[in-house]
């Protein structure tokens, strides 16, 4: 079966800084797919080499079979995109925004499809509202909207929950789970790896440009086992020999204390430590490794 995007060798250079250095990977058809990466490493400008708006200097993107830059039309009526920034037409209203991108991919008479976005994404009371009337929330969900609004097979979703609060969260993802039971092939880029590990069901981490991990979720994590163990001592500091197992972790400052833990078998080691140090343990969490562990290990691998 012919893959939703596939990605040949793209080299992208912008003077004589190389963004893309021959990045190559596949997405079949259905799949939810994470696209991770910190800033600068190429993932914005992939997005936009996969939508047609950029060319490669090398290589070859297709969209369900057709290629970017040959039957671009194809390859675009095939692709709906969220871009990262908020960008709208102030002049119209929700459903004259709706109304006009249908219009860009020739679908007339789709307002019943329009009614079924709106009301997915919370947005069916604010159909008569003018763009700059709405919250910078709203905006995004109307993002979205258009994104969805000729029914793509595929889906691109760039940073789409950045910034925003809870509820456009939930609504977003309720309804995108629903498009990818129903056949709809998800990419999704974010900062927020709790998002990635429970949604994507593969991922591919770039750095520099370069792939560097492309595995099933699950997998990523099995690479790296280890826990984490939070602890809130008192009466005496950590004791040296742990300080080797110390993680920064700012969500719990001093004085509580995170320690790295490969195994179950060192929790022994490290409590009797603990003890014979003199120390009081207050409090007492393990913590399994997450996706967020998993990426900075392997980002710290890949420098």
């Amino acid at each position: 079966m012919t893959a939703a995007i596939d990605v040949r060798s793209v080299v992208k250079r912008y003077g004589n800084f190389e963004a893309l250095k021959g990045v190559s990977l596949s997405i079949e058809r259905g799949e939810f797919f994470g696209l991770l990466g910190p800033n600068g490493a190429g993932k914005t400008t992939l997005i936009s080499i996969i939508a047609g708006l950029g060319r490669p200097d090398a290589g070859e993107v297709r969209v369900m079979g057709h290629a970017v830059g040959d039957d671009f039309r194809a390859a675009r009526r095939a692709l709906g995109v969220v871009p990262q920034e908020l960008v709208f037409d102030p002049f119209f209203t929700v459903r004259e925004t709706l109304r006009l991108t249908s219009g860009y991919y020739g679908i007339r008479r789709n307002d019943d499809w329009i009614d079924e976005i709106l009301a997915n994404l919370d947005l069916s009371d604010k159909a008569d509202a003018n763009m700059r009337a709405l919250s910078g929330g709203m905006k995004r969900r109307v993002l979205v909207a258009q994104a969805l609004v000729h029914r793509p097979p595929v889906i691109v979703l760039d940073e789409p929950t950045a910034g925003v609060d809870v509820e456009l969260r939930q609504t977003l993802w309720k309804f995108v789970r629903r498009l990818n039971d129903d056949g709809h092939t998800i990419v999704l880029t974010t900062h927020y790896l709790e998002e990635a590990q429970e949604l994507c069901g593969r991922v591919a981490m770039l750095k520099h440009g370069q792939v560097v991990a492309l595995d099933d979720t699950h997998a990523l994590l099995r690479r790296f086992p280890g826990h984490r163990l939070h602890l809130l001592l008192s009466q005496a500091p950590l004791p040296p020999e742990l300080e080797a197992l110390r993680i920064e972790d700012e969500d719990r400052p001093v004085p509580r204390v995170t320690l790295r833990v490969d195994d179950y078998e060192a929790i022994e080691w490290i409590l009797a430590s603990v003890r014979n140090a003199g120390c009081r343990i207050e409090e007492m969490e393990l913590e399994r490794a997450d996706l967020e562990d998993v990426f900075v290990r392997i980002m710290k691998d890949n420098r």
